[in-house]
């Protein structure tokens, strides 16, 4: 069989209180919180676009948290290395043109389809195949256009509201120059600091009337639609983002560490997650990168398994409590959002432009970020995957014999 045979012996519960440490529970606290923050406001912002119910866009965090916990807890567990799951932040940033003419029951029927995709690359091995054969310049520059947008809403951030941006981005700036205060207190979360603080100066916090704001998760389960639009705009570029910018990413990390990831495994795990996550409205599942970098990167490697399972409790429960951080950020201006969340992509635009243009196959990668960028669906199809179309045509035609130029 493709899928890798899990650890043994799996840890009982007094082994895994034996290596766990409190160096351990502060490496999963931190990781917590970069994945409620700028991630969680990328949802929110593109729920926002997409038009969709604040109870979809709790649905969708709860799915995203508390499924994807599950699965991360168990595979976690098996393998005995972190393996964090959560869903694709390119995929779901994907989603802000496609409900522009999608339905969300259309869009969740290709999350479904690609489920089944990644299941079937991962049982059957060829994943390695699958990820080789689209170069990776040309992946990065559709990331690149399509995150281009969150950049831009956080330059609109300091038009729209000034006094909650300046101070977030001024904080994030600072702690970024501090390396011994941000691995205290990363940058992404004294920027949300700030702007908490700025909210409540500026008496910005704006709750709907006669809402209470805490409440209890009650996903709702979704009847998918397969739309063949939706499965030609969609699938083939989710499943791109999922397996070369999120797993990729999560396996160099991993592999950079001393663990072994195991790659038919992960793959698998992320189609069934995307199958069962989609019932409640969440983008594809994903091996996530910043998260695993935080667990693996100090301690023994050996007990860096508890800081993972510690995470995934975290997880668990903000997925439960998911209506009431989605009303809490809700009521926040949109440029607290918005300076979050195009904080939280600014390094990833970066490598995604780095990525692009700094060896082979730039002509084609530039292709496909102006075709991305231009946002003009053909025939029903969104322009993210006509931007990958577009650039391999042009790489094939024009650089198929370019080599590869040295690093500098």
């Amino acid at each position: 069989m493709p899928l890798e045979p899990a650890a043994s012996p799996v840890p009982r519960p007094r082994q895994i209180l034996a290596d766990f440490g409190g160096h351990y529970a502060a490496s999963a606290v931190v990781a917590f919180l970069f994945a409620c923050t700028g991630p969680v406001a990328i949802i929110l912002s593109v729920g926002a676009r997409g038009r969709l119910s604040e109870a979809d866009i709790a649905s969708w965090i709860f799915a995203a948290f508390f499924i994807n916990g599950l699965l991360s807890f168990a595979f976690t567990l098996a393998y005995r290395q972190p393996l964090i799951f959560l869903w694709s932040i390119p995929g779901a940033v994907l989603l802000g043109p496609a409900l522009g003419h999608l339905s969300f029951p259309q869009v969740i029927g290709a999350f479904l389809v690609t489920g089944v995709l990644l299941l079937v690359l991962g049982v059957s091995g060829w994943v390695r195949r699958a990820m080789a054969a689209i170069p990776m310049p040309i992946v990065m520059a559709m990331v690149a256009g399509v995150f281009l947008r969150f950049g831009l809403d956080l330059v609109r951030a300091f038009r729209d509201g000034m006094w909650i941006a300046l101070p977030m981005t001024a904080v994030f700036l600072l702690l970024t120059l501090r390396p011994a205060i941000s691995r205290v207190v990363p940058p992404l979360i004294g920027a949300l600091l700030a702007g908490g603080l700025m909210i409540w100066y500026l008496d910005a916090f704006r709750p709907p009337p006669g809402l209470s704001l805490f409440a209890f998760a009650s996903p709702n389960l979704y009847k998918p639609v397969i739309s063949l639009p939706a499965i030609i705009e969609l699938v083939i570029p989710l499943a791109i983002t999922v397996l070369a910018a999120q797993n990729a990413q999560g396996i160099a990390i991993l592999t950079a560490k001393g663990h072994q990831p195991p790659i038919n495994a992960i793959t698998a795990a992320c189609g069934a997650g995307s199958m069962l996550t989609a019932m409640f409205g969440a983008v594809s599942t994903c091996l996530t990168g910043p998260v695993n970098a935080v667990l693996a990167d100090s301690g023994e490697k050996q007990r860096q398994y508890t800081a993972a399972l510690f995470f995934c409790l975290l997880a668990l429960l903000f997925g439960l409590l998911a209506p009431f951080f989605t009303r809490l950020l809700l009521a926040t201006p949109a440029a607290f959002i918005a300076t979050l969340a195009g904080l939280a992509m600014l390094r990833v635009l970066q490598t995604a432009f780095i990525t692009s243009f700094a060896g082979r196959f730039s002509f084609g990668a530039l292709v496909c970020f102006l075709v991305t960028v231009a946002d003009i669906p053909l025939w029903r199809i969104g322009a993210p995957f006509w931007g990958l179309v577009f650039g391999l045509a042009a790489s094939w035609l024009l650089e198929r014999d370019e080599p590869e130029r040295p690093q500098t």
